[in-house]
């Protein structure tokens, strides 16, 4: 069965994600930093019938990314990577004059420095893949200038630009830097904990995935919108 990896995967897109990939037949390593609710969702993803790895920990730590891959190498490989985990640098969300230097840095040693840590490490047994793939979810925070966003957008646009210059250097791969657009996640409420407006479910999202994994175009940028034929 093919193999992915799958950080942040204990709630939001994570967890979808995971969801409709055991629902295919995928084996899984599931990241997140709480320990009870990421075990709680590797049962329930389980229950479809495949192997589910759950290893609590934090992205940023270079050891527990060696355990990600190491976890995915014993179910037989790594034909997936999902750089999901995010911080925002701020909760709630400030203005760039109101942003720590100390926030801006988390935002950056999780969304982009981590997640190239562990493609690195997983770089072998993804080009070993038949069909290798990086997923790394950005946001429309990445392209556009939204007030309050910037030390996450800044972020995302790095990890926008480390995925292109990837799917450059790494021909056999697929890289997708992936906008899930709006969706209602914990980290949301989390930036913007003030608006009321409903959102999204992130199951609803994942079908645009989906597409890329079957349709397998070439590396680059897409917007899940787009990929689901609204706009």
């Amino acid at each position: 069965m093919p193999v992915a990896i799958i950080t942040g995967a204990s709630k939001g897109l994570g967890r979808a994600l995971g969801a409709a990939l055991a629902e295919r037949g995928w084996d899984l390593v599931l990241d997140a930093r709480t320990a009870g609710v990421l075990e709680e969702t590797a049962v329930a993803l389980s229950a479809h019938g495949t192997r589910v790895e759950a290893l609590p920990g934090d992205v940023t730590d270079a050891g527990h990314r060696v355990e990600l891959v190491a976890a995915a190498r014993k179910l037989g490989g790594v034909d997936l990577l999902v750089n999901n985990a995010s911080a925002l640098g701020a909760e709630p969300l400030v203005r760039l004059a109101d942003l720590t230097l100390d926030g801006l840095r988390q935002a950056l040693e999780v969304n982009v420095v981590a997640a190239l840590g562990l493609i690195q490490e997983a770089l072998p047994l993804l080009r070993a893949a038949a069909a290798g793939a990086v997923v790394d979810v950005s946001s429309d925070a990445a392209a556009e200038p939204y007030e309050t966003w910037g030390g996450y957008g800044a972020s995302k646009a790095a990890l926008d630009h480390l995925s292109a210059v990837l799917g450059a250097e790494e021909p056999g791969l697929r890289v997708w830097a992936v906008d899930p657009g709006d969706m209602g996640t914990d980290l949301y409420t989390a930036a913007v904990p003030d608006d009321d407006d409903p959102r999204p479910t992130p199951d609803s999202v994942v079908p645009a995935f989906l597409r890329l994994l079957d349709e397998r175009p070439a590396s680059g940028r897409y917007e899940a919108p787009a990929l689901l034929g609204e706009r």
